[in-house]
């Protein structure tokens, strides 16, 4: 067992790992999805509102648990009150089943980089390549491999040299690409009326479903009610600002959900004639719908390999994330080194996620309360587990242990300038909005709601 637990080695280096974990799949391919589906504008507007509020109040704590407590999830809930133990094995369960079907789409998005790469283009546009190649048995299955294995050898190498290095390389590299590649696209011939749709709010398409998804994107987008911010607060030292912190993660995070937005929404935009519908379909968006988007545009194998290659980032660093929060919790749990908590995680992450990537070929046949195998766990975790788990952070901080245990770890560092903004949020408006998401996740999930 290693006697000292790893820590970030400045507070840049835990913004950017934090950031890092934040920017992911859920950046850059779900939110201009949802843009798209609930208005543009509006959507962007409402989001941007929540982001300020219920995101900074939910990742506060979280970061503030962790760095009180030193502890991983399980752990940090135990030390602030026994009677919510619970809530850290709700947590830790979260990034448990997210992380081997992450990874599995992790290797769809290596599988398309390399295919823009050498030149197939044409045959990525193509209407059956995805569903071809995902219903394979083997390719498949050695793409998503890799990308496990990549993962794992930096969650292997540690905290500083591993995590927080990798972070300081790849979260500059994503933010130029991300930059270029929307220059690119906003300044195609018709571009305009996308950018127009995406960034002016309709207030005539405002509903309370547009507040509810936008309030479901946080999740996403945040790393939130996953234990990953616990975790990372626990490696983050006392002498770090706080608030200032999360403040940063915050404009990073968002910064690359805007620019995603503005990047994809103007290009399907143009490439559907101004068809909403086009942008409105969650995965196939951009596995399916952007390789035609690519294929049609001028230097389109260039820019398609470039915008993929932005988005292995994005996903390598949620990855991550995910990846050292599972060995965090099996490290202080067990008590094993590094190195053996990390090979067993992969060994469990190689295992489910190969079942979930046959799931779409030979085990295709499997279904669960009418889900596939990826839609089930993806249902589990984000709908049902993330929204209990944050209603319950909330109602321990807020009713039991007490705002102030939080206040006074922000406070190691100077003032809490909206202690009385966030013992409101804490309390009262985050969990009642929290369970008003939980109920329309699920109904919308189930289909006994259609939005």
């Amino acid at each position: 067992m290693e006697k000292k637990r790893g820590s970030f080695s400045s507070k840049m280096g835990f913004v950017l790992a934090a950031a890092g974990s934040a920017v992911g799949l859920g950046n850059i391919w779900r939110f201009p999805y949802l843009a798209a589906k609930y208005g543009g504008g509006i959507f962007l507007l409402i989001y941007l509102i929540l982001t300020v509020t219920f995101g900074f109040t939910l990742m506060i704590t979280e970061i503030a648990i962790g760095r009180k407590t030193g502890l991983s999830a399980v752990g940090a809930f135990k030390v602030l009150d026994k009677r919510f133990n619970f809530v850290g094995f709700f947590a830790c369960l979260v990034p448990f089943i997210i992380t081997p079907y992450y990874c599995v789409i992790g290797g769809w998005v290596i599988k398309y980089f390399v295919t823009f790469v050498t030149g197939h283009v044409a045959d990525s546009a193509s209407d059956t390549y995805f569903t071809t190649f995902t219903s394979q048995t083997v390719s498949p299955l050695v793409w998503f491999c890799i990308y496990v294995l990549l993962t794992a050898v930096i969650v292997i190498l540690g905290v500083e040299r591993g995590i927080e290095t990798a972070s300081r390389v790849i979260m500059p590299v994503l933010l130029v690409l991300i930059v270029g590649v929307t220059i690119y696209c906003i300044t195609r011939p018709g571009a305009g009326e996308g950018v127009k749709y995406y960034l002016l709010p309709d207030f005539s398409k405002f509903s309370a479903t547009t507040v509810l998804a936008a309030m479901g994107q946080l999740f996403y987008s945040l790393s939130l009610a996953m234990g990953i911010m616990i975790t990372y607060g626990s490696y983050m030292k006392k002498d770090n600002n706080l608030e200032k912190s999360v403040r940063q993660i915050e404009i990073f995070d968002t910064c690359v959900a805007f620019l995603a937005g503005m990047m994809i929404v103007p290009s399907v935009f143009v490439f559907s004639g101004g068809n909403e519908e086009a942008l409105s379909k969650g995965p196939s968006l951009m596995f399916i719908t952007l390789p035609k988007v690519f294929d049609n545009m001028t230097f389109g194998g260039v820019i398609g390999a470039v915008f993929f290659l932005l988005v292995l980032f994005a996903a390598l660093t949620s990855s991550i994330s995910l990846m050292e929060t599972t060995v965090s919790i099996v490290r202080d749990k067990f008590g094993w080194d590094r190195k053996k908590s990390t090979i067993v995680i992969t060994i469990y992450v190689l295992i489910l996620g190969a079942i979930v990537s046959l799931g779409f070929g030979p085990l295709s046949f499997i279904k669960i309360i009418g889900f596939g195998l990826l839609d089930f766990f993806d249902f589990i975790s984000n709908s049902v587990l993330m929204p209990i788990v944050a209603i319950l952070t909330c109602v321990c901080i807020g009713f039991f242990v007490g705002p102030k245990v939080i206040e006074d770890e922000v406070e190691i560092n100077g003032e809490f300038k909206i202690k009385k903004f966030y013992r409101l949020m804490v309390k009262w408006v985050a969990p009642i909005f929290l369970i008003m998401v939980l109920i329309f996740a699920v109904s919308e999930a189930m289909g006994w709601i259609s939005v």
